[in-house]
């Protein structure tokens, strides 16, 4: 197991440890956990259970944008 060092100011280092201390783990577990959560680079439970939870959402290829010509540019 690795480890590594950080540099908290006082206001922070105060959060970790109240922190960990209401998740009722150690301060390394805590930071741990967190870097975890926020790292990851897979989407989250409570994210992937909103897919299809707006059926009113419209989708792209449900309303195409409609084709118009493109507006004519200056030349230089």
């Amino acid at each position: 197991m690795s480890q590594i060092t950080l540099y908290l100011d006082d206001a922070t280092q105060a959060l970790v440890e109240q922190a960990a201390q209401a998740h009722g783990v150690s301060k390394s577990r805590w930071v741990a956990d967190i870097i975890r959560k926020y790292a990851s680079h897979e989407w989250t439970a409570d994210c992937l259970a909103l897919a299809g939870r707006f059926p009113d959402f419209p989708l792209r290829e449900e309303n195409p944008v409609a084709t118009t010509p493109d507006t004519p540019r200056l030349g230089f």
